[in-house]
C-alpha cells in the first residue's frame, strides 16, 4: 500500500501579500492544421507537433529552462491506436465512435489516486454510464524539467461506453459525470485534490498537455510517436503566461478551445455568470443544472474560464459558430454597412450576454468542426494557407510550416469578428457569410425587437422634475466631498467645453490610504489595465469598434432556445439625464417596474450605523425584487442633516455582490442616482463597480 504524502507545489499559490491569484491571465500562440477531406493520418499528428514547436519562441520558461509555461495538442480519438493498447489492457473496446476517452490527472504519490478513481467511478454508475477500463498514459519522465516534475501527476486514461445514447447525448453525460466528479474531490479533505484534473473526456477529441516545452510533448507521452496514432486534425497551444503561475492544469488546449491573448472584462464575466446560476435552465439536463454549479471552476485562467462558458452553450445544443458569437460578438452597433438581420442578431443576444471582450484570437473544435476567429478589435494575429493537396495550417503567424509556394491554393488572414471554419464531415470550408446568414435566418430576430425594444423617445416625458435647493447647495458640496479645485479646474472645464481636464501623470500628494485629509472612497483605487501589451487604437476604428449601448431590463436565461418576450429599454449611453431617469423610474408595466432606494445612513454617525444602513439597503432591495421590481434606482438625493450619503462606490458594490450571492442579480438592473460623481474615474468606477454594470445618473 502507498504511504500517505502530502505533495507541494501543485497548482496557483495561495493568496499572499500583493499577489491574488484570481488575476492570472495568459498571452501564448495557437494554431492548427486539418484534412480538408476528413482523412486521419499520424502525419497530421507529426505537422501538429512540429507546429507547436515552431512556434516556441511565443511560449515561455522560469528559472528552470527545461520547464515551459505549458503546451498541448488536442486531437481526434485514434481508434486504431487505442485498439491496440485496450487489447494489451484487456479492455473490450467497441467500435470507432462507441466509446468515450478521458485523459485523468491524478494524485501521483498518495493512494487519494484510487480515491479519486473511486468517486469517478460512483458518479459513473449514478448517470447509467458503463466502464470500460482504466490504461495508464506511457510517459517519459526523463524528458521533463525538475518543475514539471515537482509537480507532474499520475496521468491515466479512462474508456467509457457509449452504448445507445446518441453523440449528443453521450458527450453531455460525460459533461455531467465530469462536473460532478470535480466538485466531488474539490469539496473532499484530500491533501492532494488539487493534482485531480480532466483535460479531455469526449467520444471525439483527446487532449495531451502539460507544464511543458513545446519539444517535450512528443517525448513526454510516448503514444505520440505511434505510427497507428492518427488524426484529421491537430489543434496546438504554446502558452506565454504573462505575470501568472503556469501549472500542468492551465496548460492549452482546453476541453473546446485555445486562446491567445487576454479577456480583459474577465472580473465581469465571472460574476454575471455566476450570478446566472438562480436562473439557468435547460432542458436538456432534465435533472436541473445545481449538481454542477458552479459552472466556471473557480481559480482558473481567464482562457479556462471561457472554454467553461463555451462549453455549457455547447452542451445545451447550440452550435460552436453560435456559441462563440454569443460570447465574442462582432461590431454591430455602430456599423452602418452591417445588414438589418445581422445587427439584429447580435442586438437580440446583447439582451441575455455581456460580450467577453479583450485581445483574442481563438482555435475551438468539437472534432468534427474546426474553426478559428477573433475578437472585435483584431488585437491578436492569425494567418491561414490552403494548400492544393487537402491540408488547411492555421497559427498566430504564418511560416509555421514550410509549404512549397507551387502548393499553395489560396492564403490569408482571419479578420475582426469574422469565423474561419472548416467542416470535416463535409469536406469543405464554410465561407464567413454562410455561417452568419445560417444564424441570422434561423429566427427572425428583428420581428422580436420590434416587440420588446424600448427607446428612450418611446417613453412618455415626465411632467415634473426635482429640482435642486441653491439655498442648501454648499452644504450639499461638502457632503459630497466637493473642493475648490473640483469646481473651478474639473467641472468649470467639463460645463464649458464638454471634455476632461488634461494633466500630467506626475502627482506629489499622498496616496489615499496614507493622507491624514478625508478622502472619497474613489481615491483609493488606482487604474486597471491589460498587462499584455496592446497596439494602439486609431480613432476611426474606435469609434467603430466601441459601443457605449446598455441594456436596462431583466435577463432572460442564457440557455433558452425558446426566445420568450421580455421587454428591455435600450439607452445609447450609461450616462442618464434627469429627464431619462425621471423616465424609467416611472415606467410600471409586466416586463419592467421601477422602485427607489435610499442611499443614506444616519448622521451624525458611526461606523455601526453605516454598516446596518447596508445591511437595511440589500435587504430593502431583496424585498423589492420579490415583489416584482426589477430596475432598482439607489438615490442620495434627499440628503439632510440627519441623512448623510452612503459613498456611491461602497453601496453600489455591496448590492451587487449582496445579490450574486443570493442568486438575484439577474432578476434586476441597478441605477445609481448620485451627487457624488463628478470625475471620469468617479464614474467609470461605479460602471465598474467590482465587475458590476450599474448606471449614474447626473
Amino acid at each position: 500500500m502507498k504511504g500517505k504524502q502530502t505533495i507541494q507545489n501543485v497548482g496557483l499559490p495561495e493568496k499572499q501579500g500583493l499577489y491574488d491569484p484570481k488575476f492570472e491571465k495568459d498571452n501564448c500562440g495557437i494554431g492548427f492544421i486539418a484534412n480538408i477531406k476528413g482523412e486521419k493520418s499520424h502525419e497530421i499528428v507529426e505537422k501538429g507537433l512540429l507546429i507547436l514547436k515552431n512556434l516556441s519562441h511565443r511560449g515561455a520558461t522560469g528559472c528552470d529552462e527545461t520547464t515551459g509555461d505549458g503546451a498541448g495538442i488536442m486531437i481526434q480519438i485514434p481508434h486504431e491506436f487505442f485498439k491496440k493498447k485496450c487489447r494489451e489492457n484487456k479492455i473490450d473496446l467497441p467500435q470507432e465512435g462507441k466509446y468515450a476517452v478521458g485523459m485523468v490527472f491524478l494524485p501521483r504519490e498518495s493512494d487519494e489516486d484510487l480515491e479519486c478513481e473511486g468517486i469517478f467511478e460512483t458518479i459513473l454508475r449514478k448517470e447509467k454510464l458503463k466502464l470500460l477500463g482504466w490504461r495508464d498514459v506511457e510517459v517519459d519522465r526523463n524528458a521533463i524539467g525538475e518543475i514539471a516534475k515537482g509537480s507532474e501527476p499520475l496521468i491515466k486514461q479512462v474508456f467509457i461506453d457509449k452504448e445507445d445514447y446518441t453523440t449528443e447525448e453521450f458527450e453531455r453525460k460525460l459533461f455531467i459525470v465530469r462536473k460532478k466528479a470535480e466538485k466531488e474531490v474539490r469539496n473532499s479533505k484530500m491533501h492532494n485534490k488539487g493534482y485531480f484534473y480532466i483535460p479531455s473526456l469526449s467520444s471525439r477529441t483527446i487532449i495531451y498537455k502539460g507544464l511543458l516545452l513545446a519539444r517535450q510533448i512528443g517525448s513526454f507521452y510516448k503514444d505520440l510517436e505511434d505510427k497507428d496514432f492518427k488524426s484529421a486534425l491537430a489543434l496546438i497551444h504554446q502558452r506565454y503566461s504573462t505575470n501568472t503561475f503556469p501549472t500542468w492544469d492551465l496548460a492549452q488546449p482546453f476541453r473546446y478551445l485555445a486562446h491567445n491573448g487576454e479577456i480583459n472584462t474577465i472580473m465581469g464575466n465571472r460574476n454575471w455568470m455566476n450570478a446566472r446560476e438562480g436562473v439557468l435552465k435547460s432542458d436538456k439536463f432534465k435533472d436541473g443544472l445545481e449538481e454542477l454549479f458552479p459552472i466556471l471552476t473557480p481559480n482558473c485562467s481567464d482562457s479556462a474560464t471561457l472554454d467553461n462558458a463555451f462549453e455549457l452553450l455547447i452542451s445545451t445544443g447550440k452550435s460552436l459558430t453560435e456559441a462563440m458569437t454569443m460570447l465574442i460578438p462582432q461590431a454591430w452597433n455602430n456599423n452602418e454597412l452591417m445588414d438589418k438581420k445581422e445587427k439584429a442578431y447580435y442586438n437580440y443576444h446583447a439582451t441575455i450576454m455581456e460580450p467577453w471582450d479583450g485581445p483574442a484570437a481563438i482555435a475551438f473544435t468539437n472534432g468534427v468542426q474546426l474553426g478559428a476567429m477573433l475578437d472585435r478589435n483584431g488585437l491578436r494575429p492569425s494567418r491561414y494557407t490552403i494548400t492544393k493537396d487537402g491540408f488547411v495550417i492555421l497559427a498566430s503567424e504564418t511560416g509555421v510550416l514550410e509549404t512549397e509556394p507551387s502548393n499553395v491554393e489560396y492564403s490569408g488572414r482571419l479578420e475582426p469578428g469574422k469565423i474561419f471554419m472548416l467542416d470535416l464531415e463535409q469536406g469543405r470550408i464554410i465561407p464567413d457569410d454562410e455561417i452568419k446568414k445560417g444564424l441570422f435566418e434561423s429566427y427572425d430576430y428583428e420581428d422580436w425587437l420590434k416587440r420588446n425594444k424600448i427607446t428612450m423617445d418611446m417613453i412618455a416625458k415626465p411632467s415634473y422634475l426635482p429640482k435642486g435647493d441653491e439655498d442648501t447647495l454648499l452644504q450639499r458640496q461638502q457632503a459630497f466631498g466637493y473642493t475648490y479645485e473640483d469646481i473651478k479646474i474639473v467641472l468649470a472645464q467639463m460645463a464649458k467645453d464638454g471634455s476632461e481636464p488634461q494633466g500630467s501623470m506626475g502627482d506629489d500628494t499622498p496616496l489615499a490610504v496614507l493622507s491624514k485629509r478625508p478622502q472619497l472612497l474613489y481615491n483609493y483605487f488606482k487604474q486597471l489595465f491589460a498587462q499584455v501589451t496592446n497596439p494602439p487604437i486609431d480613432p476611426i476604428r474606435e469609434e467603430s469598434i466601441m459601443s457605449l449601448v446598455t441594456i436596462v431590463g431583466q435577463k432572460a436565461n442564457l440557455l433558452d432556445n425558446d426566445k420568450k418576450d421580455y421587454k428591455f429599454i435600450q439607452l445609447d449611453s450609461p450616462i442618464l439625464s434627469d429627464v431619462d431617469l425621471e423616465k424609467i423610474s416611472k415606467i410600471n408595466n409586466q416586463s419592467l417596474r421601477a422602485v427607489k432606494i435610499p442611499m443614506l445612513f444616519r448622521s451624525p454617525g458611526t461606523g455601526k450605523d453605516l454598516v446596518e444602513a447596508l445591511d437595511l439597503l440589500c435587504q430593502r432591495a431583496k424585498d423589492a425584487i420579490i415583489e416584482g421590481y426589477n430596475v432598482i434606482i439607489l438615490s442620495d438625493r434627499n440628503i439632510n442633516k440627519q441623512q448623510a450619503p452612503i459613498p456611491a462606490l461602497l453601496a453600489t458594490s455591496a448590492l451587487q455582490h449582496y445579490l450574486i450571492k443570493n442568486k438575484l442579480r439577474t432578476n434586476v438592473n441597478i441605477i445609481l442616482e448620485t451627487g457624488e460623481a463628478k470625475e471620469v474615474m468617479h464614474f467609470a468606477l461605479l460602471i465598474w463597480c467590482y465587475s458590476n454594470q450599474p448606471l449614474p445618473s447626473l
